[in-house]
């Protein structure tokens, strides 16, 4: 039977209480914000610093936001060992899925870990957008191989959001975490699907844990030209666009040179579409960690 949230608490407490000298668990970190993103440092910092697991990093040596579940074909893959205290860490020049295959195959590290955590992402991944999410496909790819995977999203909100909000989301998903591994030993954990976690922004107030459905909403896109590659930020996940994008950088079309031989275009969010809206509902709330779980089949 998959985990309830009285599950979530009763694993914690005895998961805190077990002597850590007996068998840890192996979970393997990725991202698709690169392993220099503090959103992973923080995740694998909270994991080292509760010495319940046997923690490993394998992640994109640069940020590769929105690239959905491509992979690298044509050219080997490179490779270096990272220093992260407490962690056995690699860099990876692929895709997140690049970075959770290689680290699944037994190349970099002895044995399979037991569960795959990809994140914890620098923006939302909910809704049609985790088709989009390289995050989720780092948990997909775990999937994809049968080993039990969970992805994770903070709601960076720009302004009011602070790096230090990731360790406070990563200290939340640990109860998760815990249960999750506690179904894995009792062989209770579904075999056909994935989870993905959204953490709210106000996350130090959350009020506890939901398993949901995953929503159906999609923001709009759109293009608009430009005239350098530097112009118009860049997203910061499948759902937001970074706040810091310099208001300077928006040039009306109107304004620049049809006779260029190179023509530059940034995508930009041009509103929200809810594609139905009751299956939303419970998807996303400011007070509850929803928990999604994912079918290989993501559109149906």
């Amino acid at each position: 039977m998959f985990f309830s949230s009285t599950t979530i608490q009763s694993n914690t407490h005895s998961a805190t209480m077990e002597n850590v000298s007996e068998y840890k668990p192996s979970v393997m970190v990725t991202n698709d914000d690169g392993i220099d993103a503090p959103g992973l440092r923080s995740l694998v910092r909270v994991l080292v610093s509760s010495n319940l697991f046997n923690v490993l990093v394998c992640a994109p040596d640069s940020e590769k936001s929105a690239v959905s579940h491509s992979i690298s074909w044509q050219r080997p893959l490179s490779v270096k060992k990272v220093d992260i205290s407490g962690a056995t860490a690699f860099a990876v020049s692929g895709t997140p899925a690049d970075s959770t295959s290689i680290g699944l195959s037994k190349v970099l590290f002895p044995s399979v870990p037991d569960l795959v955590v990809s994140g914890i992402n620098k923006g939302s991944n909910c809704g049609y957008h985790i088709v989009y999410s390289g995050t989720v496909a780092g948990a997909r790819e775990a999937f994809f191989n049968g080993v039990p995977s969970v992805s994770v999203s903070y709601d960076w909100v720009g302004g009011k959001s602070k790096v230090d909000d990731f360790v406070l989301a990563a200290e939340a998903c640990m109860p998760i975490i815990t249960a999750i591994l506690a179904e894995i030993k009792n062989n209770t954990f579904p075999k056909n699907c994935f989870l993905n976690i959204d953490v709210p922004t106000d996350v130090a107030n959350h009020k506890g844990y939901r398993l949901t459905k995953q929503g159906k909403s999609i923001f709009k896109m759109g293009w608009r030209q430009v005239v350098s590659e530097a112009q118009g930020g860049r997203m910061l996940s499948t759902m937001t666009m970074d706040s810091s994008a310099s208001k300077d950088a928006y040039v009306e079309e109107n304004s620049l040179s049809t006779q260029q031989e190179q023509l530059l275009f940034k995508r930009e969010v041009r509103g929200h579409k809810w594609l139905m809206a009751m299956m939303i509902t419970l998807s996303f709330n400011k007070d509850i960690l929803p928990s999604h779980p994912l079918a290989p089949y993501l559109l149906h």
